[in-house]
């Protein structure tokens, strides 16, 4: 445990997309309480090696090993020219989420892969890691763990807000106003869309960009009312979703690419992942919400943007990009608080959006 106020530490997110790995050079203060995103870059994965990553649960043991070890490579590497790129100076730390494979959250197990000693040895710092299993072991999902970070910066507000990210699950933040921090996944963010648009186009394409092909397209409510049925949705929080849940299997058995026009399908996936979430925050968020502050690459989707809108009426739907930071930085910026938490012995997990008995230290630390 390190006694100390501030900490530059590298943050490290591999999200349920899977695309690539989000870095963030951060300024992490203690007294007063702080983060600053001083620098960030997004590194995307080729996509042959996209959907292996994808595949992985269904690898196995040996070849997960190796992805495991190959990542922990990648990541090196990237790190490294992204050092290189902004001759960043002072490192304290680098903290990694790693990447999810597989996350049971009825069963409470979880498993993320990539070899963080390449990473610890290559530059010699610490590295923390492997940060859901502390709150499992202590009754909890070890999901989401962003609500921290959304406590950490917006959690003395005056008002009550919703923190959306929208990755390829949705998740949310309630916290402000001197309530409790709590949260929960809402559903599928853009992994169905995603889906959707890699069987339509062979995998020559992996997302609908700015929402464009599902602003062309007809809604299919009927479809979307059969959808909503799942028991995911009337579960009270806790709760954690893992990407398969809401995966290819969905999509396939949902739709037929033969028959169906790609941006009908597209609207009405859109839509679906817009209404996951206006009805979790109908049904488990009694507080009244004063705006909604969206990131992840969700974010980007200005249909979707536009259907949480008109969905949240009169709340303001806006992109963290209001309060200075990158929608695409904030997972990344979230692991390392996260990491700085480690090192200063300080809890970051919040039981409330987990269902943890208490709050607890979350992570390992790699030691060069």
């Amino acid at each position: 445990m390190i006694k100390r106020n501030k900490f530059y530490v590298i943050g490290l997110m591999s999200g349920t997309s899977c695309d690539g790995l989000s870095i963030a050079y951060c300024e992490v203060s203690f007294k007063p309480k702080n983060l600053k995103v001083l620098k960030f870059e997004n590194y995307s994965y080729s996509k042959s090696f996209q959907i292996n990553i994808m595949k992985a649960r269904e690898f196995k043991t040996s070849d997960i090993i190796n992805l495991s070890f190959k990542l922990g490579n990648i990541w090196a590497d990237m790190v490294y020219n992204f050092i290189k790129k902004f001759k960043i100076k002072r490192i304290d730390l680098i903290s990694s989420h790693g990447q999810t494979i597989y996350h049971d959250s009825t069963k409470k197990v979880t498993f993320q892969i990539g070899e963080v000693e390449f990473i610890t040895r290559k530059f010699n710092v610490p590295v923390a890691y492997d940060f859901r299993i502390g709150d499992i072991v202590f009754g909890g999902e070890g999901a989401p763990l962003i609500p921290f970070f959304d406590e950490f910066l917006f959690g003395d507000n005056d008002k009550i807000m919703c923190l959306l990210n929208i990755g390829g699950i949705s998740n949310i933040t309630i916290t402000g106003g001197g309530i409790k921090t709590f949260g929960f996944d809402t559903g599928p963010g853009n992994s169905l869309m995603d889906w959707a648009v890699r069987i339509y186009t062979k995998d020559r394409e992996s997302y609908d960009k700015n929402g464009f092909l599902a602003s062309k397209g007809v809604i299919n409510y009927s479809k979307i009312e059969r959808f909503m049925k799942n028991p995911f949705f009337h579960k009270k929080p806790p709760k954690s979703l893992d990407r398969e849940e809401f995966g290819i299997e969905f999509i396939k058995k949902s739709f037929d690419f033969k028959k169906e026009k790609i941006e009908d399908i597209l609207a009405t996936l859109n839509y679906f992942t817009a209404l996951c979430v206006k009805y979790s925050v109908d049904k488990f968020v009694k507080a009244e919400i004063s705006e909604v502050v969206v990131s992840g690459g969700g974010s980007f989707n200005n249909t979707l943007m536009n259907n949480l809108q008109k969905l949240f009426k009169d709340i303001p739907v806006n992109s963290i990009l209001k309060y200075n930071i990158h929608p695409l930085a904030k997972e990344a910026a979230g692991f390392a608080l996260l990491g700085a938490c480690r090192v200063a012995g300080i809890p970051s997990n919040c039981p409330n959006v987990t269902g943890a008995k208490k709050r607890v230290v979350l992570g390992k630390l790699s030691l060069p």
